[in-house]
């Protein structure tokens, strides 16, 4: 097998253009709309298996793309998703990204209550001024608690991306949101991840930010 060393922009465009011939390869035609947020995911995991799995509510990307570039923020469940997304780029379209898990407050609630840090910072985020991306790639308990503020009126969500990974309380937790009228990305069964989080985000702000450049 033969190595090249290219440069990232030359990896990345050689990794879509196998993900496109595998596709091809597959007989998988991906709805247009959805084509640049499944391509990335797939960048990302390797896992082809997202093309069957990813669930997007109707017009869920151009609905995300018309938040961000009306200045709504994202809200994270990690740190590590956090770090992923590209905050410059939201930044040009009057967004900020936030992770509320590492707040002292966050920690010192979650142990009152006998909860999660995750879910206690669904919390935090709902006190933002401003239309709100959730984008949970960790714990199940941040979509557990979004859909209880929801069916409480308490607050409700702009948009959730449910992708959080794992073998407890994953899969009922992103059927909750799935039964919900909130715009929103899904990946139905345990795969997912922070860095599918990410990944689904950046998708939409790579996109947006090839639009300002036509």
């Amino acid at each position: 097998m033969q190595i090249s060393y290219d440069k990232p922009n030359e990896i990345e465009k050689k990794s879509f253009a196998i993900i496109e011939e595998e596709l091809r390869h597959r007989g998988i035609t991906l709805p247009k709309d959805q084509e640049m947020v499944t391509k990335r995911v797939i960048h990302t995991t390797a896992d082809f298996e997202y093309t069957d799995t990813l669930r997007f509510s109707e017009h869920a990307v151009e609905t995300a793309k018309n938040l961000i570039l009306q200045g709504a923020d994202i809200v994270t469940d990690t740190n590590m998703a956090l770090a992923g997304i590209n905050k410059a780029m939201l930044a040009r379209f009057g967004g900020e990204a936030h992770c509320y898990m590492a707040e002292n407050e966050v920690k010192k609630l979650a142990e009152e209550r006998q909860t999660t840090r995750a879910a206690v910072s669904m919390e935090f985020a709902a006190r933002l001024q401003k239309p709100v991306i959730f984008a949970i790639g960790n714990a199940p308990t941040a979509l557990m608690k979004l859909y209880e503020m929801m069916q409480k009126r308490e607050f409700l969500p702009a948009f959730i991306i449910g992708v959080p990974v794992g073998f407890v309380n994953v899969e009922a937790a992103k059927e909750l949101i799935l039964g919900e009228k909130v715009p929103y990305i899904v990946n139905q069964g345990r795969k997912g991840g922070s860095n599918v989080a990410a990944a689904i985000c950046n998708a939409i702000l790579y996109e947006l930010g090839r639009a300002r450049h036509e």
